[in-house]
């Protein structure tokens, strides 16, 4: 039902027995990494940012989650992560992804981000539409009121259609994807799980890191 997901990325899910890897010893541009062509500009041109498109209707995702949040929260000082929920042109996802940035306004994303993988993936939630959306988010504690406002205005409306665009610009098929400073994907096409994606991951900020020491 949900999700475009392409090999790698079915690949990673089907060995996530794999939890320590040794890093690659150089990256491979087509194996490791590929360019953003065009490079992308990013929102903290002072920092090294990193983006994680991805979208709460996609099960890998969902696996993903804690292993990437575990990741995010240690990063270095000058590196910056965002998330991006992408909706692929899918109805069900869109609504989704409005979701994301509704619960960013009320101030209910920390508590309730892997409650939504959870209810999606683990409890059989059928989280399709706006009215099941609105009625889930309800059961949670939030004012349905202010959450609808938000879900229906258009300031999240407009962030979910950039956040397409975004996943247009960069070029992305699949999710989950990282993206490095607006120039790298992360493709790990012989990655053996999440942790190994995420040690290729750190192998591309350095690289990136260093590029800008060189300028």
């Amino acid at each position: 039902m949900f999700g475009r997901i392409n090999g790698w990325c079915l690949a990673l899910a089907l060995s996530l027995l794999v939890f320590m890897t040794p890093a690659r010893a150089q990256l491979v541009v087509g194996r490791d990494y590929v360019p953003i062509v065009p490079v992308q500009t990013t929102d903290n041109p002072g920092k090294l940012e990193v983006l994680e498109f991805f979208s709460y209707g996609c099960p890998h995702c969902s696996e993903f989650h804690p292993v990437v949040g575990k990741w995010s929260a240690a990063l270095p000082a000058d590196v910056v992560f965002k998330r991006v929920p992408v909706s692929f042109g899918r109805p069900a996802w869109a609504s989704l992804a409005r979701l994301y940035y509704a619960l960013e306004v009320t101030g209910d994303l920390a508590r309730l981000d892997g409650a939504v993988f959870n209810a999606l993936h683990q409890a059989g939630g059928k989280l399709y539409d706006d009215k099941s959306i609105i009625e889930w988010v309800a059961t949670q504690g939030v004012d349905a009121r202010k959450f609808t406002d938000a879900f229906n205005s258009f300031g999240v409306i407009s962030k979910v259609k950039r956040a397409d665009q975004m996943a247009q610009a960069y070029k992305i098929q699949g999710v989950p994807a990282l993206a490095v400073d607006g120039k790298y994907l992360v493709t790990g096409k012989e990655t053996k799980g999440f942790t190994e994606l995420i040690a290729l991951t750190d192998q591309v900020i350095n690289k990136a890191r260093s590029e800008r020491g060189k300028k």
